[in-house]
């Protein structure tokens, strides 16, 4: 794709860098992104020719996504969706290598669901940002509490501290990010410039409580990384002391962070009258004399440059997450309303063990 080819989506265009498809092909990775403002999943991977590769789907209020090159889970509006690869090694559905099909929705109902994670027993947990609790799926009701913050006394539909971002390490719940201490409904929109929190969720101490709106936690080579987004940095923080050390400043409200190797793959956004307003990042893009951007920029976290970006313009306006497919070269999703999901038809292998005994 170059910089100036449309994306599919009506009045939005969709703009790269020159050589995004090939620093893709050398690095073996595809990635996805969310927007639950356009109820998009957004796949993007590079062709044999080396043009981009993006393609959408449809998932209303589209946020948190836990993925695999195999597996990808994510919540949207009142749901939480399997989506699985159904395409074996080295199969290819046209310029696709793989093809990831809903084939399971965990109905949880309307629980503001951010981030997603899943244990080492491949059990979904989530935050539910409604509830400012971190929790499971049921079997029968909406969700099975699991954990809370401390200063949260009892859960309440009310948004109290927008409990948002999970931090995974090896297969377990460790970190996770709140605009504040409120243990009021929506008090933390009072207090977005400040006081933002990282909690271990092992001892329930903080971490650190001057953050701005943090978002999207993540431990990676050893480290604990946070997108501070009411100042709009890329940040490690330090476990023991909570002393944050900026990476790179990037032009948005940042939401959405994974990694690949050396380079962090960032969401950000166009800032929000309301929730996203009398942020430090407001003055920051001022000060640089900068327009906010909505798009993914991947930045060397070595150095802190941008290596390459994709930008939205029109109608998308804002995105949820961010995440990354290593090994996979141009990934596509089977949507709910394409016609070819009913005569999409899979077969999974014989096991001897199922096979009923010959007479």
């Amino acid at each position: 794709m170059s910089e100036t080819q449309a994306a599919p989506k009506a009045g939005t265009q969709i703009s790269c860098s020159r050589d995004f498809a090939n620093w893709l092909k050398q690095n073996n990775v595809s990635f996805g992104l969310t927007s639950y403002q356009s109820g998009r999943l957004y796949l993007v991977g590079h062709q044999a020719n080396g043009v981009l590769s993006f393609h959408e789907r449809h998932f209303v209020r589209a946020m948190g996504v836990a993925a695999s090159p195999q597996r990808i889970f994510l919540a949207n509006h009142f749901q939480i969706w399997r989506l699985e690869n159904v395409l074996a090694p080295g199969q290819m559905e046209g310029v696709f290598d793989r093809n990831y099909v809903p084939r399971n929705a965990q109905t949880t109902g309307d629980l503001d669901i951010h981030d997603v994670g899943v244990e080492k027993s491949g059990r979904v947990i989530f935050v539910t940002t409604k509830y400012s609790c971190l929790a499971t799926p049921s079997a029968t009701h909406s969700f099975k509490p699991i954990w809370k913050p401390p200063f949260i006394s009892r859960l309440a539909p009310e948004d109290r501290c927008h409990l948002n971002g999970l931090a995974m390490q090896d297969g377990e719940a460790r970190y996770v990010t709140a605009v504040c201490r409120s243990d009021v409904v929506t008090g933390w929109r009072d207090r977005r410039a400040e006081g933002g929190l990282i909690i271990d969720v092992k001892t329930n101490e903080f971490v650190t409580q001057k953050l701005s709106m943090p978002h999207s936690p993540r431990l990676h080579n050893g480290k604990l990384w946070v997108l501070d987004s009411g100042r709009g940095r890329l940040c490690t923080v330090d476990e023991k002391t909570g002393e944050t050390e900026t990476i790179a400043f990037l032009p948005g409200f940042l939401r959405g962070l994974a990694f690949h190797g050396p380079f962090a793959f960032v969401g950000l956004s166009l800032p929000r009258d309301g929730s996203f307003s009398g942020l430090e990042l407001d003055g920051e893009l001022e000060n640089r004399d900068a327009d906010p951007w909505c798009g993914v920029q991947v930045i060397d976290t070595r150095s802190g440059d941008v290596v390459q970006w994709i930008r939205f313009t029109g109608e998308i306006r804002e995105l949820f997450d961010v995440f990354t497919l290593p090994g996979v070269k141009n990934p596509m999703a089977t949507g709910l309303l394409d016609p070819t999901i009913q005569s999409l038809i899979t077969i999974d292998d014989w096991d001897e063990a199922d096979k009923p005994a010959s007479a």
